[in-house]
């Protein structure tokens, strides 16, 4: 047997150590072409995976399975392997000796197995934790559908939850009211779903099931299950059957189908709805957390500690790479000064993706931010600016949906002086009053905030209109200014975002100018009017319509604001 070995008795190569014994010749090719079979069946199994039904119901198994077994199998050859090169250094008696090339190759096939120990807890710890994230959403999912008393969708609340009515009226509601509504299964279905002016519940709900939650998730799974077999049968929008397993996905997974759920405000998701690829689209757009961090730290501290096992001297290492990375750090100062900012913006949650900000006078929502730039769409849909993104924390930023989402529709009105100006108040407040319970969005939900949501008296679940900040007066009616041809008022109701008050405002206008017809409201041309004898008559006019204002006035009143 022939050693190639240098002073301090170690190799110059993996290759000379090759040379020095055939039984390491030999081993190197078993473990060659046993990684290579290895990773055609592993290919060849993985897509088998991915294309059961399991992977789309089992998500988390499904990526568990996939990431686990090629490094087990890899695991298996290299240890069997290992265990043949010992075997034939012992029959040899050149184990013994510390120098010997079996010894050495070992050293090597053992670094291999805690490399791709490092690396496989690497990937599976985020998937612990992905999964730990899900089932918080999951739960987050299950309080939303107990609040609205069950998604449009499935009609089991009432099979998970039983109301119990209190004991007591509620502040804001008369005692024989509420007797009333108590002895008809429609009134107690209208107590059950309604809100205080607070936002609170009455009652309490008593579950009649030992565990709800769970019960919740088998039906969602059930759900899901439904929406599975309609895409692969063909019973789908899209008219055709669905393939699982194809790249881009036709079928959305459990995890995706319920991220939609929530999009859509926990409407059905339509099999068949969506084009190829549009759930792995909606998952690039999505925040990314500072879990990503977690695989490449943990496979670092592993790589460390082969390192210092092979008596390489860490802290020379350090210093290098601390030169080194000075040095690059110069070079790429705006890259890092990006990267730190997108840490920091997503540890604090500064801004997220969804807000409105203002930032070198450009208004748009943040649409998508990265660890190099963030793209800012207009608020009107525009144009995308594309910021770096340490602007956002180095740089005045207005943040209009930090903690509050909602804005003012505001408009202004002017009527001419032969108006009253509490009448035209009381007219202004009737609209706004109507327009806050009237107008809606496309999917029903009111465009202005408030304290209650009309629905609830309608015996319906709140669409969300009177969630949050809700605790301010309006609509809000000012009588502004004696303008040279007008009196002139200013009317804002509060909506929930910065696109809703370009529809709100349109639909007040019309409102207006048909209550303003209805009461005769005059609103005057922007133009000197000289009288020869006509006002008397104007002001006869105007009086047919006196019970029509005083009814108006009597019932609106003209707001706190514009009493005197």
């Amino acid at each position: 047997m022939t050693e190639i070995t240098n002073s301090t008795g170690e190799f110059h190569s993996v290759l000379e150590l090759l040379q020095s014994d055939s039984s390491l010749q030999f081993a190197m090719l078993i473990l060659s072409v046993g990684i290579v079979s290895i990773v055609l069946a592993y290919r060849k199994f993985s897509n088998w995976i991915f294309s059961k039904k399991f992977s789309y119901t089992r998500t988390h198994i499904s990526k568990f399975l996939r990431t686990a077994l090629l490094p087990i199998f890899a695991l298996v050859l290299i240890s069997a392997v290992n265990g043949y090169v010992q075997a034939a250094g012992l029959f040899e008696q050149s184990i013994l000796d510390q120098n010997s090339p079996q010894l050495f190759f070992a050293k090597i096939l053992n670094t291999l197995n805690l490399v791709i120990i490092g690396y496989t807890v690497s990937q599976l710890i985020p998937i612990a934790i992905k999964k730990h994230q899900k089932s918080k959403e999951e739960w987050n999912d299950f309080l939303r559908w107990r609040n609205k008393r069950g998604f449009e969708d499935t009609d089991m609340f009432h099979k998970i939850y039983s109301w119990i009515p209190p004991k007591e009226a509620p502040e804001d509601m008369s005692v024989s009211e509420f007797q009333k509504l108590l002895k008809t299964k429609e009134g107690r279905l209208t107590l059950e779903n309604y809100r205080t002016q607070k936002g609170f519940e009455i009652g309490t709900l008593k579950p009649l099931v030992k565990n709800p939650f769970e019960e919740w998730k088998k039906y969602e799974r059930k759900k899901y299950e439904k929406y599975y077999e309609d895409c692969i049968s063909g019973n789908n929008k899209s008219g055709q059957k669905l393939r699982p397993g194809t790249i881009p996905q036709e079928i959305y997974s459990i995890d995706y189908w319920r991220q939609q759920k929530r999009l859509q405000d926990y409407k059905p998701v339509k099999p068949g709805a969506k084009p190829p690829g549009y759930a792995e689209k909606q998952n690039e757009l999505m925040p990314k957390s500072l879990t990503i961090l977690i695989s490449p730290i943990i496979f670092l501290g592993f790589l460390l500690g082969i390192l210092s096992w092979w008596n390489v001297d860490l802290f020379v290492m350090a210093t290098a790479v601390a030169g080194l990375g000075v040095g690059v750090g110069f070079a790429l100062k705006d890259t890092m000064e990006n990267l730190f900012a997108y840490l920091m913006i997503r540890k604090d949650r500064i801004f997220v993706e969804g807000d409105r900000v203002l930032i070198d006078n450009y208004n748009g929502y943040i649409h998508k931010i990265t660890t190099r730039v963030t793209y800012i769409r207009h608020a009107l849909n525009e144009s995308i600016a594309i910021f770096p993104t340490r602007l956002l924390v180095g740089s005045k930023v207005i943040n209009f949906s930090k903690d509050f989402e909602f804005v003012p529709a505001f408009i202004k009105i002017g009527v001419s002086y032969l108006n009253n100006p509490q009448d035209v108040c009381s007219i202004l407040i009737k609209v706004g009053k109507r327009a806050m319970k009237e107008i809606i969005d496309e999917h029903g939900h009111h465009l202005a905030i408030q304290d209650r949501c009309p629905y609830l008296d309608e015996n319906k679940p709140s669409c969300g209109c009177d969630h949050g900040i809700t605790d301010m007066q309006q609509p809000w009616v000012i009588f502004d200014d004696f303008a040279d041809s007008s009196l002139n008022f200013e009317m804002w109701v509060y909506v929930r975002d910065y696109g809703s008050q370009f529809k709100m405002k349109s639909n007040l206008r019309l409102m207006i100018y048909d209550e303003f017809k209805k009461h005769d409201i005059r609103i005057p041309w922007p133009i000197r009017t000289i009288y020869h004898g006509d006002q008397k008559l104007e002001e006869q006019e105007i009086k047919q319509f006196e019970s029509i204002r005083k009814n108006t006035y009597d019932k609106y009143g003209p707001g706190e604001m514009n009493t005197f």
